[in-house]
């Protein structure tokens, strides 16, 4: 009985990691699509061939490519939430926050965390892409579904309640979104990885006015 349990528990939890594989593909299929030929010009069959899946298993997971998109910024947000629950508990607030947010802010994105500036072609496509109304809806209710879930592991990590968790929740959130936008504007282009530790830096140290 015992060696059944284990076995089902196995196969539950292997499922569960090739469904979170699949969905990842996807959002990554869409965004590579989306960048290199336009939004207007993907098709969900596009998404769904570039994945190596079916029509009907993208609908399973998704109602359209802006959600496609979308959802890689509510599963960095949950991996980040279950990251930091993982820490060690006598590590320091923000430091565990640091090394939940470094550890899963690429979400599979070949080259999306490294320190090297980004492909101009890419951060063109990127910045267009960005422009779709449809897309921005899409991330709004993305950041809107993922703050819950991060205040409630800052609670569950704190011990506190009220006001603090969904304080920090928000100035992540905040950091992460200023992170974005100058990485899309930055002139000369620069690495969203050396944006974020400067991000976390100023924030970490209350946001001191520059000399």
């Amino acid at each position: 009985m015992g060696k059944f349990c284990y076995g089902r528990v196995m196969a539950e939890g292997l499922r569960e990691r090739k469904k979170q594989e699949t969905r990842i593909a996807l959002s990554w299929a869409a965004v590579r699509l989306a960048v290199e030929r336009g939004y207007g010009a993907v098709r969900i069959e596009d998404i769904a061939a570039e994945a190596g899946v079916s029509l009907r298993t993208f609908r399973n997971y998704f109602d359209s490519k802006a959600d496609a998109i979308a959802a890689r910024e509510v599963d960095r947000s949950l991996k980040i939430a279950e990251e930091l629950r993982a820490r060690p508990a006598d590590e320091p607030l923000w430091v565990a926050i640091r090394a939940a947010i470094e550890a899963h802010f690429a979400l599979g994105e070949e080259g999306h965390g490294g320190r090297r500036p980004p492909d101009e072609q890419w951060l063109n496509g990127i910045r267009l892409m960005m422009t779709e109304p449809a897309l921005q809806g899409a991330i709004a209710r993305a950041y809107a579904r993922v703050g819950e879930e991060l205040a409630a592991a800052i609670a569950d990590r704190t011990g506190a309640s009220g006001l603090y968790p969904r304080l920090v929740a928000e100035v992540i959130g905040a950091a992460r979104g200023v992170v974005m936008a100058e990485w899309l504007r930055a002139d000369p282009p620069r690495s969203i990885a050396d944006l974020l530790t400067e991000a976390l830096d100023q924030v970490e140290a209350g946001l001191p006015v520059p000399e």
